[in-house]
């Protein structure tokens, strides 16, 4: 994987974060109210989920 990949996969995902705020920024805030009403620890497992799954994905692709 050369940096320019590096840099495209960075710039789908900005597009894609950018997707529902854009789309639905009441939507958005509800998500985030709902968020800071998790514990750490909930907030840390959602975390390392999202890293498992996008190994995972990388390691399909590659």
């Amino acid at each position: 994987m050369d940096s320019g990949t590096l840099w495209q996969a960075l710039a789908l995902l900005l597009v894609i974060e950018g997707l529902l705020p854009l789309i639905s920024p009441s939507g958005w805030r509800r998500m985030f109210e709902q968020i800071l009403g998790l514990s750490n620890g909930q907030i840390r497992f959602f975390g390392l989920c999202s890293i498992a799954i996008g190994l995972i994905f990388l390691a399909m692709l590659a």
